[in-house]
């Protein structure tokens, strides 16, 4: 399975977008770095399926505005 996620840095509040095979692993490394919070996530059979969701995120705001829209219980709450 693919997955493209949304994390929160619980210290500064903003988002993190990006896209992997193994959730779990990659959300581990974000935390050794700072204090993350998996706050959405959208899976995926194909890789580039995950690929093209995070380049939709990261680089159309409409997109990205939308979802925020969508998820702005989950983002109050966390963190």
């Amino acid at each position: 399975m693919n997955y493209t996620y949304i994390l929160k840095n619980k210290i500064n509040n903003k988002l993190y977008i990006g896209s992997t095979n193994n959730l779990k692993r990659r959300i581990a490394e974000h935390r050794k770095k700072a204090p993350f919070v998996l706050v959405y996530y959208e899976a995926f059979f194909s890789e580039k399926d995950a690929r093209n969701r995070e380049k939709q995120l990261k680089y159309f705001g409409r997109a990205y505005q939308e979802l925020k829209k969508r998820i702005k219980n989950s983002l109050e709450g966390a963190g």
